[in-house]
Protein backbone atom coordinates (compact mmCIF):
# COMPACT_ATOMS: atom_id res chain seq x y z
CA UNK A 1 0.00 0.00 0.00
CA UNK A 2 1.56 3.45 -1.36
CA UNK A 3 1.82 5.53 1.98
CA UNK A 4 0.11 8.86 1.30
CA UNK A 5 1.04 12.68 2.54
CA UNK A 6 -1.05 14.11 5.30
CA UNK A 7 -3.84 16.54 4.05
CA UNK A 8 -2.76 20.19 5.87
CA UNK A 9 -5.32 23.25 5.66
CA UNK A 10 -4.04 26.50 3.85
CA UNK A 11 -6.06 29.21 5.92
CA UNK A 12 -5.08 32.23 3.09
CA UNK A 13 -8.55 32.38 1.55
CA UNK A 14 -9.86 32.80 5.72
CA UNK A 15 -8.17 36.01 5.38
CA UNK A 16 -8.40 37.61 2.01
CA UNK A 17 -10.21 36.97 -1.46
CA UNK A 18 -7.57 34.42 -2.79
CA UNK A 19 -7.17 32.49 -5.49
CA UNK A 20 -8.16 33.00 -9.05
CA UNK A 21 -10.36 29.88 -9.19
CA UNK A 22 -12.59 31.55 -6.12
CA UNK A 23 -15.47 33.13 -6.53
CA UNK A 24 -16.74 33.32 -3.26
CA UNK A 25 -14.39 35.87 -1.94
CA UNK A 26 -13.44 35.78 1.56
CA UNK A 27 -14.30 33.12 4.06
CA UNK A 28 -17.15 33.98 6.63
CA UNK A 29 -15.85 33.68 10.07
CA UNK A 30 -18.68 30.96 10.68
CA UNK A 31 -17.99 29.13 7.14
CA UNK A 32 -13.85 29.17 8.61
CA UNK A 33 -15.87 27.68 12.43
CA UNK A 34 -17.45 24.91 9.97
CA UNK A 35 -14.60 23.96 7.89
CA UNK A 36 -12.37 23.70 11.14
CA UNK A 37 -14.61 21.59 12.83
CA UNK A 38 -14.63 19.68 9.78
CA UNK A 39 -10.76 19.35 9.88
CA UNK A 40 -10.75 17.87 13.23
CA UNK A 41 -13.70 15.33 12.62
CA UNK A 42 -11.41 13.60 9.85
CA UNK A 43 -7.71 14.70 11.66
CA UNK A 44 -6.56 16.77 10.19
CA UNK A 45 -3.24 18.21 11.60
CA UNK A 46 -1.83 21.21 9.69
CA UNK A 47 -3.19 24.79 9.48
CA UNK A 48 -1.04 26.71 7.51
CA UNK A 49 -0.92 30.23 8.09
CA UNK A 50 0.99 33.81 7.58
CA UNK A 51 0.69 37.51 8.92
CA UNK A 52 0.67 38.32 4.80
CA UNK A 53 -2.92 36.72 5.00
CA UNK A 54 -4.97 39.15 6.39
CA UNK A 55 -6.84 38.52 9.30
CA UNK A 56 -6.33 34.48 9.15
CA UNK A 57 -4.24 34.16 12.28
CA UNK A 58 -6.93 36.26 14.65
CA UNK A 59 -9.29 34.67 12.94
CA UNK A 60 -7.89 30.86 13.62
CA UNK A 61 -7.29 31.65 17.34
CA UNK A 62 -11.28 32.70 17.71
CA UNK A 63 -12.58 29.77 15.56
CA UNK A 64 -10.72 26.77 16.24
CA UNK A 65 -11.44 24.66 19.43
CA UNK A 66 -9.42 25.41 23.03
CA UNK A 67 -6.72 23.51 22.86
CA UNK A 68 -6.52 23.35 19.54
CA UNK A 69 -5.82 19.66 18.30
CA UNK A 70 -3.89 21.57 15.00
CA UNK A 71 -0.06 22.28 14.29
CA UNK A 72 -0.35 25.49 12.97
CA UNK A 73 2.43 26.52 10.78
CA UNK A 74 2.89 30.28 10.42
CA UNK A 75 5.30 32.75 8.25
CA UNK A 76 7.72 36.05 8.75
CA UNK A 77 7.23 39.05 7.96
CA UNK A 78 9.19 40.44 5.12
CA UNK A 79 12.91 41.57 6.40
CA UNK A 80 12.42 44.84 4.90
CA UNK A 81 10.41 45.77 7.77
CA UNK A 82 13.30 45.66 10.24
CA UNK A 83 14.52 42.37 12.03
CA UNK A 84 13.11 43.44 14.80
CA UNK A 85 9.84 44.26 13.67
CA UNK A 86 10.22 40.25 12.15
CA UNK A 87 10.98 38.67 15.49
CA UNK A 88 8.23 40.59 17.25
CA UNK A 89 5.22 39.79 15.17
CA UNK A 90 6.46 36.11 15.26
CA UNK A 91 5.76 36.38 19.04
CA UNK A 92 2.25 38.23 17.92
CA UNK A 93 1.45 35.41 15.65
CA UNK A 94 1.03 33.20 18.26
CA UNK A 95 -0.87 35.55 20.11
CA UNK A 96 -3.12 36.37 17.46
CA UNK A 97 -3.74 32.65 17.28
CA UNK A 98 -4.29 31.67 20.84
CA UNK A 99 -1.13 29.29 21.60
CA UNK A 100 1.73 29.16 23.31
CA UNK A 101 3.46 27.41 20.84
CA UNK A 102 3.61 26.74 16.99
CA UNK A 103 4.44 23.50 15.18
CA UNK A 104 6.59 26.18 12.47
CA UNK A 105 7.79 29.77 11.71
CA UNK A 106 8.83 29.47 8.12
CA UNK A 107 10.96 32.67 5.71
CA UNK A 108 7.54 33.64 3.93
CA UNK A 109 10.65 35.07 1.47
CA UNK A 110 13.67 32.81 0.80
CA UNK A 111 14.98 36.17 -0.61
CA UNK A 112 15.05 37.48 2.83
CA UNK A 113 17.63 34.90 3.37
CA UNK A 114 19.82 35.53 -0.04
CA UNK A 115 21.06 39.07 1.89
CA UNK A 116 23.54 40.51 4.14
CA UNK A 117 21.03 40.32 6.75
CA UNK A 118 19.91 36.54 5.85
CA UNK A 119 22.50 34.70 8.18
CA UNK A 120 21.18 37.44 11.38
CA UNK A 121 17.40 36.19 10.41
CA UNK A 122 18.39 32.59 10.37
CA UNK A 123 20.06 32.93 14.05
CA UNK A 124 17.32 34.59 15.61
CA UNK A 125 14.23 32.40 14.35
CA UNK A 126 16.76 29.98 15.65
CA UNK A 127 16.34 31.68 19.55
CA UNK A 128 12.83 31.32 18.73
CA UNK A 129 12.95 27.35 18.54
CA UNK A 130 15.52 27.62 20.87
CA UNK A 131 12.73 29.80 23.63
CA UNK A 132 10.06 26.57 22.63
CA UNK A 133 8.08 28.85 20.69
CA UNK A 134 8.25 27.32 17.72
CA UNK A 135 9.25 23.37 17.74
CA UNK A 136 10.20 23.88 13.99
CA UNK A 137 12.08 26.65 11.96
CA UNK A 138 11.98 26.79 7.70
CA UNK A 139 11.59 28.02 4.35
CA UNK A 140 8.44 28.47 1.93
CA UNK A 141 10.05 28.36 -1.27
CA UNK A 142 9.74 28.45 -4.78
CA UNK A 143 11.53 26.04 -7.47
CA UNK A 144 13.85 29.84 -8.11
CA UNK A 145 14.85 30.35 -4.89
CA UNK A 146 17.04 26.80 -4.96
CA UNK A 147 15.77 24.94 -2.14
CA UNK A 148 18.61 22.01 -2.41
CA UNK A 149 20.86 25.16 -1.24
CA UNK A 150 18.98 26.99 0.78
CA UNK A 151 18.97 23.50 2.75
CA UNK A 152 22.48 23.49 2.61
CA UNK A 153 23.24 26.43 4.04
CA UNK A 154 20.52 26.57 6.65
CA UNK A 155 19.65 23.30 7.27
CA UNK A 156 16.07 24.38 7.91
CA UNK A 157 13.71 21.88 10.27
CA UNK A 158 11.04 22.25 7.19
CA UNK A 159 10.38 23.53 3.73
CA UNK A 160 7.37 24.53 1.90
CA UNK A 161 7.28 24.48 -1.93
CA UNK A 162 4.90 24.58 -4.86
CA UNK A 163 4.64 20.84 -6.76
CA UNK A 164 1.37 19.68 -8.04
CA UNK A 165 0.33 17.12 -11.15
CA UNK A 166 0.53 20.58 -13.42
CA UNK A 167 3.69 21.15 -12.00
CA UNK A 168 6.05 18.61 -11.50
CA UNK A 169 9.32 20.44 -11.58
CA UNK A 170 10.73 19.63 -8.91
CA UNK A 171 10.11 15.78 -8.93
CA UNK A 172 11.58 16.00 -12.47
CA UNK A 173 14.53 18.16 -11.43
CA UNK A 174 15.05 15.82 -8.09
CA UNK A 175 14.11 18.51 -5.52
CA UNK A 176 12.21 16.65 -3.54
CA UNK A 177 14.44 13.85 -3.70
CA UNK A 178 17.65 15.96 -2.49
CA UNK A 179 15.73 17.95 0.22
CA UNK A 180 14.22 14.35 1.25
CA UNK A 181 17.76 13.12 1.68
CA UNK A 182 18.89 16.34 3.87
CA UNK A 183 16.01 15.43 6.14
CA UNK A 184 14.41 17.93 5.59
CA UNK A 185 10.11 17.76 6.38
CA UNK A 186 8.50 18.67 3.13
CA UNK A 187 5.28 20.08 2.25
CA UNK A 188 4.03 20.91 -0.58
CA UNK A 189 1.35 23.83 -1.18
CA UNK A 190 -0.71 25.29 -4.43
CA UNK A 191 -1.21 21.08 -5.40
CA UNK A 192 -4.23 22.73 -7.47
CA UNK A 193 -2.50 25.45 -8.76
CA UNK A 194 -5.39 28.07 -7.51
CA UNK A 195 -7.80 26.11 -9.59
CA UNK A 196 -7.13 25.96 -12.77
CA UNK A 197 -7.25 22.59 -13.52
CA UNK A 198 -10.93 22.93 -12.73
CA UNK A 199 -11.39 26.25 -14.85
CA UNK A 200 -12.30 26.56 -18.60
CA UNK A 201 -10.57 28.12 -20.97
CA UNK A 202 -12.22 31.53 -20.91
CA UNK A 203 -11.78 31.43 -17.21
CA UNK A 204 -8.23 31.45 -17.54
CA UNK A 205 -6.09 34.25 -16.44
CA UNK A 206 -4.37 35.83 -19.25
CA UNK A 207 -1.19 34.86 -18.24
CA UNK A 208 -2.32 30.97 -18.98
CA UNK A 209 -4.35 31.23 -21.78
CA UNK A 210 -1.58 30.16 -23.93
CA UNK A 211 -1.91 27.09 -21.76
CA UNK A 212 -5.59 26.56 -22.47
CA UNK A 213 -5.34 23.91 -24.92
CA UNK A 214 -2.56 22.17 -23.13
CA UNK A 215 -4.97 22.28 -19.97
CA UNK A 216 -7.62 20.77 -22.13
CA UNK A 217 -5.78 17.48 -23.34
CA UNK A 218 -4.98 16.84 -19.69
CA UNK A 219 -8.87 16.79 -18.12
CA UNK A 220 -9.25 15.11 -21.84
CA UNK A 221 -6.60 12.14 -21.05
CA UNK A 222 -7.66 12.09 -17.32
CA UNK A 223 -11.32 11.62 -18.65
CA UNK A 224 -10.70 9.03 -20.94
CA UNK A 225 -8.92 7.55 -17.78
CA UNK A 226 -11.67 7.43 -15.71
CA UNK A 227 -9.90 9.90 -13.11
CA UNK A 228 -11.27 12.44 -11.53
CA UNK A 229 -9.46 15.72 -11.56
CA UNK A 230 -9.22 16.80 -8.04
CA UNK A 231 -8.84 12.64 -7.24
CA UNK A 232 -6.02 12.71 -9.33
CA UNK A 233 -4.55 16.12 -8.42
CA UNK A 234 -4.51 15.04 -4.72
CA UNK A 235 -3.25 11.49 -5.37
CA UNK A 236 -0.17 13.45 -7.42
CA UNK A 237 0.79 14.96 -4.64
CA UNK A 238 -0.03 12.57 -1.63
CA UNK A 239 1.45 9.73 -3.28
CA UNK A 240 5.35 11.67 -3.08
CA UNK A 241 7.25 9.70 -0.82
CA UNK A 242 9.43 12.42 -0.28
CA UNK A 243 6.23 14.52 1.09
CA UNK A 244 4.55 14.77 4.61
CA UNK A 245 1.60 17.02 4.46
CA UNK A 246 -0.21 18.18 1.34
CA UNK A 247 -1.46 21.95 1.77
CA UNK A 248 -4.55 22.34 0.00
CA UNK A 249 -7.41 25.66 0.73
CA UNK A 250 -11.37 25.89 0.74
CA UNK A 251 -14.00 28.02 1.06
CA UNK A 252 -16.53 25.61 2.11
CA UNK A 253 -16.67 23.13 5.20
CA UNK A 254 -18.57 21.01 1.54
CA UNK A 255 -15.15 21.43 -0.37
CA UNK A 256 -12.56 19.92 2.88
CA UNK A 257 -15.51 17.03 2.51
CA UNK A 258 -14.85 16.56 -0.92
CA UNK A 259 -11.25 16.86 -0.85
CA UNK A 260 -11.04 14.31 2.09
CA UNK A 261 -12.81 11.81 0.38
CA UNK A 262 -11.13 11.68 -2.74
CA UNK A 263 -7.98 11.77 -0.26
CA UNK A 264 -9.27 8.43 0.43
CA UNK A 265 -9.77 7.27 -2.42
CA UNK A 266 -7.53 4.73 -4.46
CA UNK A 267 -4.48 5.88 -6.24
CA UNK A 268 -5.71 6.53 -9.79
CA UNK A 269 -3.08 4.35 -12.39
CA UNK A 270 -2.13 7.22 -14.17
CA UNK A 271 0.78 8.64 -16.52
CA UNK A 272 1.64 11.25 -14.55
CA UNK A 273 4.30 12.24 -16.39
CA UNK A 274 1.84 12.92 -19.61
CA UNK A 275 -0.11 15.24 -17.41
CA UNK A 276 2.78 17.94 -16.76
CA UNK A 277 1.71 21.47 -17.62
CA UNK A 278 5.11 22.86 -19.20
CA UNK A 279 4.32 26.35 -19.63
CA UNK A 280 6.81 28.69 -17.33
CA UNK A 281 4.30 31.86 -16.60
CA UNK A 282 1.36 29.35 -16.35
CA UNK A 283 3.14 27.38 -13.47
CA UNK A 284 3.56 30.72 -11.16
CA UNK A 285 0.89 32.33 -9.77
CA UNK A 286 3.11 35.21 -9.07
CA UNK A 287 3.17 36.39 -13.05
CA UNK A 288 -0.67 35.81 -13.62
CA UNK A 289 -1.12 39.40 -12.84
CA UNK A 290 0.59 40.46 -15.62
CA UNK A 291 1.18 39.59 -19.28
CA UNK A 292 2.66 36.51 -19.93
CA UNK A 293 6.24 36.59 -19.58
CA UNK A 294 9.30 34.03 -18.16
CA UNK A 295 9.92 34.05 -14.64
CA UNK A 296 13.36 35.35 -13.53
CA UNK A 297 16.14 33.43 -13.34
CA UNK A 298 17.30 31.78 -10.35
CA UNK A 299 19.35 33.45 -8.09
CA UNK A 300 22.41 32.23 -6.19
CA UNK A 301 22.97 32.38 -2.50
CA UNK A 302 25.38 34.55 -1.80
CA UNK A 303 28.13 33.68 0.70
CA UNK A 304 27.19 36.46 3.11
CA UNK A 305 23.72 34.40 3.75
Amino acid sequence: MIRKAEIGLGAAQFGLDYGVSNRRGRVPEEEVRLILDTAAANRIGVVDTAPAYGDSERILGQSWPFPSPFRAVTKTLPLSEGLDRVITRARRSLEKMGLSRGHALLVHSAEDLLGPDGGELWSRLQGLKHEGLFAKIGVSCYGSDEPVHLARRFRPDLIQLPCSMLDQRPVRDGTLRALADLGVELHLRSVFLQGILFMSREELPPAVAEAGPRLSRIRRALAEAGADPLQAALAFAQSRPEASTVIVGVTSAAELRAIVAASNAPVPDLDWGALALDHPAALDPRFWAQAARPAPPPRRLSSAA
